[in-house]
């Protein structure tokens, strides 16, 4: 008896280990050990490019891949961060946290919503609610889905369009859009969750305007586009490029079925007519930035040539030390795109 409980108790020490072993050898897991350990502080994510301010978009990103990674505690401990810090009466999120000496909700600079950050969180807080099988982690997801639907969704121009804030981006009946934050697969689940049209309608709004794009040349979409009866411009928006914004657009293009292959030619040319990719584009002059694309841009370069071709091994980039916030976030989405739409 002895012997086969011994025997037995060996199996399960070694069937546990393994899973362990198999599981740490997961890509996507040790950079999200790499992530947490360069930007994680005690529930919020800091943005070392940035003064190391956090801000919603970085809260939900790190809420994404905690889940994807399937660090509970972290996913928690972030969520009830933002929500304590940051969240409004609306369910909505104050944008901007400054570091300061209190160390809670008065550190909060500006506290005008930014409606990606809004759209992440409530996505991450969905996908939890799966993974974990936690219904209040769906109802918190709907508080926010709702309130974005109300606040932030409205028709322009015969589009169907989402605000990038609750406050600030209206002009008479011109809108100010970044359509980078129109996260196409985010909208296809807030769809499948409650089965209300306006989220089908934003992901075709979103594809139309960026075929109005790609059909000028360079056909690379602004970080900011001004939406008016006549057109849809770079010109007299926050700024005139493409860059740390718009390069997001084709990695939300390809993480959905059927992919629109046609929007992703600009894109393509952009990337191959460059020896060295500039990390901008000013829309309006054609002058390239001086410094190069980041880390996290080529990944999504790489993922997107990968989905369009799958004659080769899938990337998997590495977040390195020198990686800002902002450049291991793009290849941790990546990694995570490309997970979603193998499944």
């Amino acid at each position: 008896m002895r012997l086969i409980f011994a025997l037995f108790l060996g199996w399960a020490i070694l069937a546990v280990t393994g899973c362990k072993e198999t599981r740490e050898s997961s890509a996507f897991e040790k950079n999200w050990q790499r992530y947490a350990q360069q930007f994680y502080q005690n529930g919020r994510i800091v943005d070392t490019g940035n003064d190391n301010v956090s801000h919603s978009e970085g809260q939900g990103y790190g809420m994404l891949f905690a889940a994807q990674a399937g660090d509970r505690e972290r996913f928690d401990a972030i969520w009830q961060w933002t929500k304590k810090t940051l969240q409004r009466d609306d369910y909505l999120f104050s944008w901007r946290y400054r570091p300061c000496p209190l160390k809670n909700a008065a550190c909060i600079d500006d506290t005008n919503n930014a409606s990606d950050g809004d759209i992440l969180i409530a996505w991450a807080l969905l996908r939890a609610s799966k993974q974990w099988e936690r219904e209040q982690y769906r109802t918190q997801a709907l508080q926010i889905i709702n309130s974005i639907e109300q606040k932030l969704v409205v028709e322009a121009h015969g589009y169907t369009v989402l605000l990038p804030a609750q406050q600030g981006f209206t002009q008479s009946l011109d809108v100010q859009l970044n359509l980078s934050y129109w996260i196409f697969p985010a909208f296809t689940d807030f769809y499948t969750t409650t089965g209300k049209p306006v989220w089908k309608a934003l992901n075709t709004s979103g594809h139309q305007l960026l075929g109005r794009v790609a059909a000028k040349k360079p056909g690379l979409p602004g970080d900011w586009m001004w939406l008016s009866k006549q057109k849809l411009t770079v010109k007299n928006a926050i700024n005139q490029q493409y860059g740390f914004n718009a390069c997001r657009i084709p990695l939300h293009l390809i993480w959905q079925k059927p992919i629109k292959t046609p929007l992703l030619q600009p894109y393509l040319e952009f990337w191959q007519q460059h020896k060295i990719v500039p990390a901008t584009l000013n829309l309006q002059t054609g002058e390239p930035a001086e410094y190069r694309w980041s880390n996290g841009m080529q990944a999504i370069a790489q993922a997107v040539r990968f989905k369009l071709d799958k004659r080769s091994e899938a990337p998997t980039a590495i977040i390195a030390e020198t990686d800002d916030y902002f450049s291991a976030s793009l290849i941790m989405l990546s990694q995570l795109s490309l997970a979603d739409t193998e499944l």
